[in-house]
């Protein structure tokens, strides 16, 4: 017992986390991912029966739903139980190096591209508290920047993702903006504890499993196919 490895923490390439997580479970240890979970949905289901199948658990990392604005904001559209479409626009430019497109985070197969790899948190927050993704309609795309309209139950959201520094204001090193009904969400603060909290809640056996994720994956899947 005392040799035995409980958890197992994976912050391999993107690609690589299915079979990393196959590689925990069977090992007869829990799997603790960081985002995103996997790249196709079906990957997620296929883990799910693995998790039935060992016992095991397979956690990962949903830090903006643990973060007090979020939090709150998720509050509040719950308790004013509107049925109406809200309007969301979601801006992240954060710039690059020329390493990122020569690491196999620049190449789509093995990162999902860039609303996956750089994306995939905001769209998780936003179905969380607005529900699934339907439609969704790629309105830009290249190397280092996508944009487009992603349709959630309760929510039209415009999205930019840029990696690209000519987008942001000078003076800027990185810009994260995201406004309901034109109105600013504020949450450019509180950041710095979020995966200690996320760990900590795995560790009391309440933390974001394979179910929480697959509602952001299938929404990234649809933008980046």
């Amino acid at each position: 017992e005392e040799k035995h490895i409980h958890y197992v923490s994976i912050c391999s390439p993107n690609y690589l986390h299915d079979a990393h997580i196959r590689f925990a479970l069977r090992a007869d240890a829990h799997a603790i991912c960081e985002k995103p979970l996997v790249l196709n949905p079906w990957n997620a289901d296929a883990l799910k029966s693995l998790e039935d199948e060992t016992g095991k658990a397979v956690y990962t990392i949903l830090q903006l739903r643990l973060h007090p604005s979020i939090m709150a904001l998720k509050e509040k559209i719950d308790s004013a139980g509107s049925r109406k479409k809200y309007d969301i626009v979601l801006t992240y430019i954060t710039p690059r190096g020329k390493w990122y497109h020569y690491s196999w985070k620049g190449d789509k197969f093995k990162s999902g591209g860039i609303a996956t790899n750089i994306g995939v948190h905001f769209f998780d927050m936003l179905t969380w508290i607005f529900g699934k993704a339907g439609k969704s309609t790629l309105h830009y795309s290249e190397e280092e920047k996508a944009g487009g309209l992603v349709e959630l139950e309760n929510a039209n959201v415009k999205w930019f993702l840029s990696l690209d520094g000519n987008d942001l204001k000078m003076g800027d090193k990185t810009y994260r903006s995201i406004t309901l009904d034109g109105e600013e969400i504020e949450f450019s603060e509180g950041f710095t504890d979020l995966h200690t909290v996320s760990y900590k809640e795995m560790l009391e056996g309440r933390g974001f499993r394979i179910e929480d994720a697959k509602p952001s994956i299938a929404a990234v899947y649809e933008i980046s196919r």
